[in-house]
C-alpha cells in the first residue's frame, strides 16, 4: 500500500479527502436506507430490531476483522464458517464431557489457530495458494463438525449464566456482544494503523517481491495473518455458542461469502495491499442492513440470496476497476 504523499504543497482540502473516502461513501448509503426503512417498515426502528441486528453485525464483524487483514496481505479463507462452527462443535462436545466451559472454549480457540497454522503451513511452506488450502479445509472442518456431532445440534442448556452472559448479557442497554465488538474494533484498527508489524501486512500484500528484497518477511506475515483469520473464528465461534445455547454442526454454511463480500464493499483489494478496519465494519453493517431490510419487507429467502449474490459480484467489479485505474 502506497504511503501517503507528505509533500503536497498545496494540500488538499479536508473536505474533499473526505468526499474521495470509500467509507464516507458507505456511510451514506447506510444513512439512506435507514431513513427509507424507517418510512417502508413500522418495525425497522424498534428497539428490538435494532439490538438484533446490531447483536448480528457484531459477532459477523469479528470474522471480517480478520478476513480484511488476510485480504490486505494477499490471502484469501473460504473456511471461516466452517472452522466457526468447527469452534462451537469442540467447545460443546468438551463441555458435555465434563470439561469447564471457559477451559473447553480456549482448547477450541487454540484448535482454530492451529487450523489457520496448518493452513499457513501449506500456503508458505508447501507453496499452495489460499484459495485451495482453504477450500480444503472449509471441507474437512465441516464433516469433523458432522462427525463429532453425527450430525445433529448439541443442546447446552446447562451452560452456566456467567458463560451465556458473553453471549446474551448486557451492561446497562448495551448488549456485552457489542462491547466485545467494539474492543477488537478498536484494538485492530489501531495495530494495522500505527504498529510496524501490521503496516508490513500491507507491503506484503501491495508487492510481495518488492517487499522481501527490502527485508521483510512475508512468509511469516503471510502465516500469522492466516492463523489471526481462524483465531477469531474461533472466538466468533465461542460467542455464537454462548448466544444461542447450543452448537450447531451446520451453522455458518455460506457465511464465507458474507465475511468477504462485506470486506471488500468495506475497501479491502482482493489483490491485496489495501483496506481497513472502518471500511470492513462499514460493510458488515450495510450487508445486515440489507438482511434486515429484507426480513422485514417479507421478501423471499430465494430472492434474498439472489440480491447478497448481486452485492458481492457488484463490490468484486467495483474493486477490480478500482485496481485498474490504479496501475
Amino acid at each position: 500500500m502506497a504511503e501517503p504523499n507528505m509533500n503536497n504543497p498545496q494540500g488538499v482540502p479536508f473536505w474533499r479527502k473526505l468526499l474521495k473516502m470509500r467509507e464516507t461513501g458507505l456511510i451514506v448509503i447506510i444513512l439512506g436506507l435507514f431513513v427509507v426503512m424507517s418510512f417502508a417498515s413500522p418495525y425497522f426502528l424498534s428497539w428490538a430490531n435494532m439490538r438484533a441486528m446490531s447483536m448480528a453485525f457484531a459477532v459477523d464483524g469479528i470474522l471480517v476483522i480478520g478476513m480484511t487483514i488476510l485480504l490486505i496481505s494477499g490471502g484469501i479463507d473460504l473456511s471461516v464458517g466452517s472452522v466457526t462452527a468447527f469452534a462451537m462443535v469442540i467447545a460443546g462436545w468438551l463441555f458435555l464431557n465434563g470439561v469447564n466451559p471457559w477451559l473447553a472454549s480456549g482448547i477450541a480457540i487454540a484448535l482454530c489457530a492451529g487450523i489457520g497454522a496448518f493452513q499457513g503451513f501449506f500456503v508458505t511452506k508447501v507453496g499452495l495458494h489460499h484459495f485451495i488450502v482453504s477450500l480444503a479445509v472449509m471441507v474437512i472442518a465441516r464433516g469433523a463438525c458432522l462427525l463429532f456431532t453425527g450430525g445433529r445440534p448439541i443442546g447446552l442448556f446447562t451452560l452456566p449464566p456467567e458463560f451465556k452472559f458473553i453471549g446474551q448479557g448486557s451492561i446497562g442497554p448495551i448488549p456485552i456482544v457489542i462491547i466485545i465488538f467494539l474492543v477488537f474494533v478498536i484494538a485492530f484498527d489501531f495495530l494495522l494503523r500505527r504498529t510496524t508489524m501490521f503496516r508490513k501486512v500491507f507491503y506484503t500484500g501491495s508487492n510481495e517481491k518488492a517487499a522481501a528484497y527490502s527485508g521483510i518477511r512475508t512468509k511469516k506475515v503471510i502465516f500469522l495473518t492466516t492463523t489471526l483469520c481462524s483465531t477469531l473464528c474461533g472466538v466468533a465461534g465461542i460467542i455464537y455458542m454462548a448466544r444461542f445455547g447450543s452448537a450447531q454442526p451446520t451453522f455458518g454454511i455460506g457465511l464465507e461469502l458474507t465475511v468477504i463480500a462485506a470486506a471488500v464493499i468495506g475497501g479491502a483489494s482482493l489483490n491485496g495491499g489495501s483496506g481497513s478496519i472502518l471500511g470492513a465494519i462499514l460493510g458488515v453493517i450495510l450487508l445486515s442492513l440489507v438482511s434486515s431490510s429484507l426480513a422485514l419487507l417479507d421478501v423471499s429467502v430465494y430472492w434474498q440470496d439472489i440480491i447478497r449474490g448481486s452485492i458481492l459480484l457488484s463490490a468484486v467489479t467495483i474493486d477490480h476497476y478500482l485496481n485498474k485505474r490504479r496501475r
